[in-house]
């Protein structure tokens, strides 16, 4: 791996959306995104008023994209900021935790609603209809509910995000969320890829648990998310 190839990272979504999911990508040279079932994310060519214009163009008039870029966002007149926030980007293999009481399972479109649920109740960031297409998801089964969840979401050429990491608050500290990433990871790196991740600079017991895994933090990154102005 070199520093280029790296480099992709600064701009997570663009890096995406030009390499590995460039078949998902929708716009023109200026500005892309990503549909819109399947997660809010774009991102520009530049901050410039072109650019942005060409982003608003493939906005609908209630839609929210949201940018992960390396520097703050100045949002111009004709849009309005609904989140501006800071995250942590993290890269690293996550250490094996096995689980012997819990089978952790592959998830699909048939899992959908229960794992909406899951999100909505936890908040782990945005979860929308198609967002299992991107990529594998993990999940672990409590009374025949699904109680946590881990998986693959922008995929920057040989780096792939790990994402929706989520335990039902009435089954945490068990374990699952330091399960799930590792199998998620296991599965990425056998593909000859590398896993990463985000997290929002204020969830420190998070950031705390990625480092206990093993991982290390690569750098600040800022999440602008906006729509157009009404």
């Amino acid at each position: 791996m070199t520093d280029s190839d790296e480099a992709l990272l600064d701009r997570p979504i663009w890096g995406a959306l030009t390499t590995s999911h460039k078949h998902l990508a929708e716009g023109g040279p200026r500005a892309l995104c990503y549909p819109q079932d399947m997660t809010p994310f774009a991102d520009m060519v530049d901050m410039s008023a072109g650019s942005f214009a060409a982003l608003g163009d493939l906005m609908a008039p209630t839609q929210v994209v949201a940018l992960f870029t390396p520097e703050p966002v100045d949002v111009p007149v004709g849009f309005k900021v609904v989140l501006s926030e800071s995250c942590d980007q993290m890269i690293g293999s996550p250490a094996d935790s096995p689980r012997r009481d819990a089978e952790i399972v592959t998830l699909g479109k048939a899992d959908v609603p229960a794992m909406t649920a899951l999100t909505t109740l936890t908040k782990p960031g945005p979860f929308a209809a198609r967002t299992h297409e991107l990529g594998t998801f993990l999940g672990i089964r409590a009374g025949g509910e699904l109680v946590a969840m881990t998986g693959e979401r922008m995929k920057p050429g040989k780096f792939v995000e790990m994402t929706a990491v989520c335990v039902d608050p009435d089954h945490r500290g068990r374990g699952y969320a330091q399960a799930l990433l590792a199998a998620v990871a296991r599965r990425i790196e056998a593909r000859g890829e590398i896993p990463f991740l985000h997290v929002f600079s204020n969830n420190t017991s998070a950031i705390a648990l990625y480092r206990r895994q093993g991982m290390r933090l690569r750098r600040r990154l800022h999440v602008t998310a906006f729509m157009k102005q009404e």
